[in-house]
C-alpha cells in the first residue's frame, strides 16, 4: 500500500478516535519532515508513515525529531512492516497497522518523556506568539524576533499553561489571511524584477550623465582639451 493510499483511512481512524483533533501535514520539526501532526487540548500527537515501499533507512533520525516534538508518537505502517515494525521504534511509540480492512492499533502510544516545549513553540507564528504575550499580561516586545518572545515566554509562563494556550491558537488558526497574499516563489520573482529595474535604472542614469557631460549647462569636472 503507498502512502497517499494510506492517508484516508488513516484520518478517518483519527476522526473516530481521538476527539476534537487538527491535522496538519508536512509539518517540519527539527530536521525532520512530520508526516502528519494532530494538535489535540494541550498535546501534540505525530504519525510517521511508512508505505510497504519505504525503508527504515531514516527512520532513526525521524524517531529523535519526533520525540524531542511530539508528546505521544505512532508510526503507521502497511501490512508488510507489520512483523518487524516494533524492532525500529522505542517503546512508548504506538503501532498503528493500515490494511484492505482499515487501521489496526498493534500497540497504544505511551507518554513521551522527551518532548520539549521549547521545540513545539517553534510551531507558533510570530503574531500568535504576541497573543500569548497579551493573554499572559506580558510586554509587547513590538520589535523583537520570534525566537527571543518564545524564550521569554517559556521563561515567565507556566509550561502546563503555556502549551494549552498554544494549542488553543493553533485550533483558531486562520490560513486564509494568507488567500491573497504572494507565494516564496512569487516573492523571489518579484525581487528578481526589482533587481532588474534598478540595474536598468542605473544603466539609465550612467547613459544620462555621459550626455551631460557634453552639455554646457552640466556642473561637474571639465573634460580636459584636446590640444
Amino acid at each position: 500500500m503507498l502512502d497517499q493510499e494510506m492517508r484516508e483511512p488513516l484520518f478517518d481512524y483519527i476522526d473516530e478516535n481521538f476527539g476534537k483533533i487538527r491535522i496538519l501535514e508536512e509539518k517540519t520539526i527539527r530536521g525532520s519532515r512530520a508526516d502528519v501532526l494532530g494538535v489535540l487540548d494541550g498535546y501534540f500527537v505525530g504519525f510517521e508513515i511508512k508505505s510497504d515501499q519505504d525503508t527504515y533507512e531514516r527512520l532513526k533520525t525521524q524517531v529523535k525529531d519526533y520525540d524531542r516534538f511530539c508528546d505521544f508518537c505512532y508510526i503507521v505502517v502497511g501490512a508488510s512492516h507489520r512483523k518487524h515494525v516494533a524492532e525500529h521504534v522505542p517503546e512508548h511509540w504506538g503501532i498503528l497497522v493500515v490494511t484492505e480492512d482499515g487501521v489496526e492499533m498493534d500497540r497504544g502510544a505511551d507518554d513521551n518523556p522527551n518532548a520539549r516545549l521549547e521545540e513545539q513553540i517553534t510551531l507558533m507564528w510570530k503574531r500568535e506568539l504576541h497573543s500569548l504575550l497579551q493573554l499572559n499580561n506580558g510586554p509587547k516586545y513590538t520589535n523583537m524576533s520570534r525566537q527571543f518572545i518564545a524564550g521569554k515566554l517559556l521563561e515567565k509562563v507556566d509550561h502546563d499553561r503555556l502549551k494549552r494556550q498554544m494549542t488553543d491558537l493553533i485550533f483558531e488558526r486562520d490560513y486564509t489571511i494568507f488567500d491573497d497574499q504572494p507565494t516564496i516563489a512569487e516573492k523571489k520573482e518579484r525581487r528578481k524584477r526589482v533587481v532588474r529595474v534598478k540595474k536598468a535604472v542605473s544603466r539609465k542614469g550612467q547613459a544620462a550623465d555621459r550626455a551631460r557631460a557634453h552639455t554646457s549647462h552640466y556642473i561637474g569636472k571639465r573634460k580636459a582639451k584636446r590640444k
